[in-house]
């Protein structure tokens, strides 16, 4: 599994009867913006794949340590984070502004319960800027548009893409998608980005068994993918050291944690 975030389209009403991507992610980090549906299949798909809730911590863990590196060690003072998900305890903006309260943020989803949380992503620094898009990700050109009022986009923007692009079935649009959102931003602007995958190297062999159970029993389907796949997103794009890694082990504090398959990276658009 691993898709943290709202995924592309058929978000646009609020379906309380079926578990949802969104809210089953909020379960499994501790959060209380679910229902009994997304519990139920929530549990049962970590009774196949026991890390489930260690991949959800490792992706948020992965975020926090992103944008701090970005924001303190790159000069990074605009993000647009793509696929927002439910706020909870430190969203992007309060790391950001945590460490330069001059940072602006845009968050884009198209979740009506996300929607119904977006106030919460709007509290963030007076000396900075948050702001929320009700955007899909299928449609770039609509979301930078929209961007450019809150973000300068001759200047560099971190673009984040953390648990969004398994909801992209087709790796060739999901491709596109990316090249598209990068084209838009100027030399020096960075894509973050995780991704579940199934690769055996990272304990990736029960994703296929759990996916195919999230797939028949909620909503949306999604999809794993190999290191190379996930690689190829980051065309033409420069790698921050190091590289494409298990999430929970990328800038992390000491090598003792665990492995998850979910696959973090950051790269700079030269």
């Amino acid at each position: 599994m691993g898709g943290s975030r709202t995924p592309p389209s058929g978000s646009a009403r609020l379906d309380t009867g079926v578990a949802h991507n969104a809210r089953v992610w909020n379960h499994w980090i501790g959060g209380r913006d679910n229902y009994e549906v997304d519990r139920r299949v929530g549990d049962h798909v970590a009774s196949i794949i026991p890390v489930i809730r260690d991949i959800a911590r490792a992706d948020r863990d992965f975020l926090g340590r992103a944008v701090t590196y970005l924001t303190r060690e790159r000069g990074v003072r605009q993000f647009l984070d793509v696929g927002t998900g439910l706020p909870t305890a430190d969203n992007t903006h309060e790391i950001a502004q945590r460490v330069a309260p001059d940072s602006r943020i845009v968050y884009v989803d198209n979740d009506p319960l996300v929607l119904a949380h977006a106030r919460a992503l709007l509290t963030g620094s007076s000396e900075g800027a948050t702001d929320y898009i009700d955007a899909d990700v299928r449609d770039p050109e609509a979301i930078v548009e929209r961007a450019a009022a809150t973000l300068d986009l001759a200047r560099p923007v971190a673009v984040m893409m953390l648990g969004i692009l398994n909801f992209v079935l087709d790796t060739g649009e999901a491709r596109d998608i990316v090249r598209r959102l990068v084209a838009a931003v100027p030399s020096g602007s960075f894509l973050v980005l995780t991704h579940p995958t199934f690769d055996p190297e990272v304990g990736g062999e029960l994703q296929v068994p759990a996916m195919e159970f999230w797939n028949e029993n909620a909503t949306p389907p999604i999809t794993a993918r190999g290191a190379a796949d996930i690689t190829a997103f980051f065309e033409d794009l420069e790698l921050v050291e190091p590289g494409l890694v298990s999430c929970s082990r990328w800038h992390a504090p000491s090598d003792s944690a665990v492995v998850v398959p979910q696959y973090g990276a950051v790269a700079v658009k030269p």
